[in-house]
């Protein structure tokens, strides 16, 4: 029973850290593109690698 003392405001504690985060990320805009995302890796970036060699 003791432990649940530590418990139950550790996982509050955790899942709010988790849901502030989340929010974070939607106010920065990190979920607006996902298709151009999901699409670059069709594309071959060959002139962006350090090393040409086929």
């Amino acid at each position: 029973m003791n432990a649940l003392i530590l418990l139950i405001p550790a996982a509050l504690g955790l899942g709010l850290l988790g849901l502030g985060l989340f929010l974070w990320m939607l106010h920065s805009r990190q979920y607006e593109d996902l298709d151009g995302a999901a699409s670059r890796i069709l594309f071959d970036d060959q002139y962006n690698r350090k090393d040409t060699s086929p």
